[in-house]
């Protein structure tokens, strides 16, 4: 599912693709900017968004085997929730059955 895909699904519910438009931008605007900012984001049932600190590290380039420098960064790191883990397990489960 795309982002279009989402804003049909949640149009599908509230009747209104630009009321789901403006839904879906705020809610995804929101996690980005709240998380961007050092802030986690938890949604009970659905999951925690967060900010992880990747040290500065070296590693090697392939092929080559040469050491190269990796500079430290923010990365942002999302943990499911429970809710979420079952509907995938029981979604996975349909799947396999079908298959």
């Amino acid at each position: 599912m795309n982002k279009a895909q989402l804003i049909d699904a949640v149009a599908y519910t509230t009747g209104n693709r630009k009321t789901a438009t403006d839904a879906v931008n705020a809610v995804l605007d929101a996690i980005k900017t709240a998380v961007a900012s050092g802030d986690k984001v938890s949604i009970t049932g659905f999951g925690a968004f967060d900010m992880v600190h990747k040290p500065a590290r070296t590693a090697k380039k392939p092929g080559t085997d040469q050491i190269v420098p990796v500079a430290e960064s923010w990365a942002p790191k999302f943990k499911p929730g429970s809710e979420f883990k079952a509907a995938v397990n029981e979604g996975g489960k349909a799947t396999q059955a079908a298959a």
